[in-house]
This record gives structure tokens, sequence and C-alpha cells, in this order.
């Protein structure tokens, strides 16, 4: 996995490039809690180039989602492909995040 921050004002966006696995989750964490460190209104997830998430994945983006709680901080997920979304679908997962189908949709909302 690849990932890449940027950050819009308060906000940071986290780009996420491969699978979102059990073998990018020590990698996944540390930029996640680098990003929610900063004390920024919020993380935004960009899954575009994500092609494929598994159970420890889904394990990352509830702990992430948690993370954010507890740090008062908002988490959001954007650019969700076909597969991810299904993954979340099936999983009864899409409820518990503030999805958007754009990058720029997500960081607008923070507006």
């Amino acid at each position: 996995m690849k990932i890449q921050t940027q950050s819009y004002n308060d906000v940071t966006v986290i780009e996420l490039h491969g699978e979102l696995d059990g073998d990018s989750i020590d990698m996944y964490r540390q930029a996640f809690s680098n990003a929610v460190a900063e004390h920024n209104l919020g993380v935004i997830l960009d899954i575009s180039q994500v092609s494929f998430i598994d159970s420890e994945g889904l394990e990352q983006l509830l702990w992430s989602r948690d993370n954010c709680r507890e740090n008062n901080c908002q988490l959001k997920l954007a650019a969700l492909d076909e597969t991810c979304a299904k993954i979340l679908e099936i999983t009864r997962l899409e409820k518990e995040f503030e999805c958007y189908t754009e990058l720029a949709e997500a960081v607008k909302s923070f507006a």
C-alpha cells in the first residue's frame, strides 16, 4: 500500500493506494495517528485507489472512526469504488461512515 497525505486548512486527506489489508495496517495506523495528532477538524480517507478491503482493513476503518471520536474530529470516506462500496454494504458498515462520491465534496463538507 502507498499512502499520501495532504492538508486543506483544518482537514487532512489521506490518500490510500492499493489494498487495505493486514499487510498495510502498521503503515495505515501511523499515517492516521499522525493526521489526528495535528488536531484537525477532521480526516478524509480518499479510497478511490483502494482495490480491496479485507476484514482487518474493515477493523482499521472502525478503529479510525473510534479514534476520531475520542479526539473530537470527524472521519469521512471519499470516492469509494464499486467494490469497496459493496464491501461496506455487505458488512452493513456503510451507515457507520459519512461517505462522499468525490473528494472535493468531502472537503467542502467541512466548510
